[in-house]
């Protein structure tokens, strides 16, 4: 499972059949900082994910990738390789939050 942000939406009127009514959506991945854990760096690569839980532009999302994104509810016989599967509400990195979906 990842972190990502959701940074937008993605719109594909022709696709594979099992994909209709579907929500794509572009999250970029976020990564705890090496150098200073108490914040997040983003990742480089933007990803093409279903969204499964209703979550939205801004939000911090939980997801998967790969033969695990199948396992997501509705997802076995559909061609994913990333499903959202969860809202951030907080992250605790060493003891100290260093992300809350309140703030």
């Amino acid at each position: 499972m990842f972190l990502a942000i959701v940074e937008g939406t993605l719109v594909a009127t022709k696709k594979d059949p099992s994909m209709n009514g579907r929500k794509l959506l572009l999250v970029r991945p976020q990564l705890v900082d090496e150098k200073d854990p108490t914040k997040f760096r983003p990742g480089q690569n933007t990803i093409v994910a279903v969204d499964s839980v209703g979550c939205g532009e801004g939000e911090m999302v939980l997801f998967c990738q790969g033969s695990s994104a199948r396992l997501a509810g509705g997802m076995k016989d559909s061609p994913v390789d990333a499903v959202i599967i969860g809202i951030v509400d907080s992250v605790d990195v060493f003891g100290k939050q260093i992300f809350s979906a309140k703030a």
